[in-house]
């Protein structure tokens, strides 16, 4: 199994705010300059490389910032308060501008697009590789620049996000989120135009193994575009880009690397239950579910454990060891945008994929209403169980207007609509 290592010639430190880039010192390879002027395939390789680790650096913040504010758990931790104080809204409390749990998701995400540019440039100006292997290493860089932009944007929300930082002297400015959403779909076509008739003279991670050409990743690139589709609200899109992705494919999800072996990266979203310290299931993910539905397997129940005036029975437990692959998108929810895009439309064929997802989990047929309002609902329970701690439920009750349904554990407690926008960025 291929292991992604620690590159380091790739581990930029970004700063909007400042302009500036800040070349980690790598003495084992070549300097920066050198690589942005005519890059080896084996430079090119390091980039790529190093873009895959950076896709896991500080993206455990993410996830926990999107499932804690979305109810699906708690962080249950003696040594820092604001994970059950602000995250939650409890009291008079506020989110800070400078805080972690929104700073490091964000510049983490963006240090990663600044990467994907340099493979760009130095793929634009290597004199080792053809024109379709040009497009290749462009396709790919595009369109995990484009997924990086949406999880910011899915912070940000209204506070909109820059989409444009390829002139690190000259950002762009920011955009709503709805430009924002339009720049990344873009940006995803434009991807999936270098992919058709380009080839990878690059290796991918085995997490990636079923994408790992033009053609596969060309699905994965349509996935993800399906997705900020829905987001968009355009149903009929959203169908349509999904003829193009892998949702029937006998493939795996397209996912992040992690490994025990020695010099690489553990699975930062995997906890060991029963533990003080621990990522407790939200008491209603349990008690809202259908008997027999075999995604509770993503909880284990544990001693119930208090905190800050919330309590729990059950640990997290999506992810079984240190080294499982964390996917960037899943044939799940592939189907749940399918029988979403269909809502409205033509709900005997969203009612049939409904279905199809019920089985799939050990769940009978749906029996419930058949407007429209009744499958909204329906496929916003199906996600909840099946995308359970992938960070999606505070993003889908917030575009279908539903964030008030959204439990409130303790008096005073708030919903948050968005991050506030990192204090290193203009105000």
């Amino acid at each position: 199994m291929k292991q992604i290592k620690y590159i380091f010639l790739v581990a930029f430190a970004f700063s909007i705010s400042s302009c500036n880039i800040d070349e980690l010192p790598n003495p084992n390879g070549p300097s920066i300059e050198g690589v942005l002027l005519d890059a080896n395939k084996s430079e090119l390789q390091t980039l790529v490389t190093g873009s895959e680790d950076l896709l896991r650096q500080e993206i455990g913040f993410y996830y926990d910032v999107a499932s804690i504010i979305g109810r699906e758990y708690y962080f249950f931790t003696g040594s820092d308060p604001r994970y059950t104080g602000e995250l939650l809204g409890k009291g008079d409390a506020m989110l800070d501008n400078a805080g972690f749990y929104g700073t490091r998701p964000y510049f983490g995400r963006y240090r990663n697009v600044k990467n994907l540019n340099v493979l760009i440039d130095a793929a634009t100006n290597s004199s080792s590789i053809t024109p379709t292997e040009l497009k290749g290493y462009q396709g790919f860089a595009k369109t995990f620049q484009a997924y990086e932009l949406s999880l910011a944007a899915n912070l940000q929300y209204e506070n909109g996000i820059r989409t444009d930082v390829s002139d690190i002297d000259n950002l762009g400015a920011f955009r709503s989120y709805n430009e924002a959403l339009a720049d990344i779909l873009a940006l995803l076509d434009e991807a999936n135009g270098d992919l058709n008739g380009s080839e990878f003279s690059f290796n991918l991670s085995s997490a990636m193994a079923d994408y790992n050409t033009p053609a596969t990743f060309a699905k994965f690139n349509r996935a993800l575009s399906a997705r900020i589709a829905l987001y968009q609200g355009n149903n009929s899109d959203a169908a349509s880009r999904l003829a193009g992705s892998f949702m029937m494919d006998d493939v795996s999800n397209p996912a992040r690397f992690y490994s025990s072996a020695g010099g690489d990266f553990l699975n930062n979203l995997f906890r060991v239950p029963g533990q003080a310290d621990a990522i407790i299931a939200h008491p209603t993910f349990t008690t809202d579910a259908e008997a027999g539905d075999a995604r509770l397997s993503k909880v284990q129940a544990r001693d119930t454990l208090t905190l800050d005036g919330l309590s729990g029975s059950y640990d997290v437990w999506v992810y079984k060891t240190n080294g499982d692959f964390v996917p960037y998108i899943t044939k799940a929810e592939l189907m749940l945008i399918n029988a979403e895009a269909n809502i409205g439309s033509d709900n005997g064929t969203a009612v049939s994929i409904i279905n199809t997802i019920r089985a799939n989990n050990g769940v009978a047929d749906y029996a419930g209403g058949t407007t429209d309002a009744d499958l909204i609902n329906e496929v916003l329970y199906q996600r909840r169980y099946s995308l359970f701690g992938e960070g999606h439920r505070w993003i889908d009750m917030r575009r279908l207007g539903k964030l008030a349904e959204l439990p409130i554990d303790r008096a005073g407690d708030d919903v948050w609509v968005q991050l506030p926008r990192p204090v290193s960025e203009p105000q």
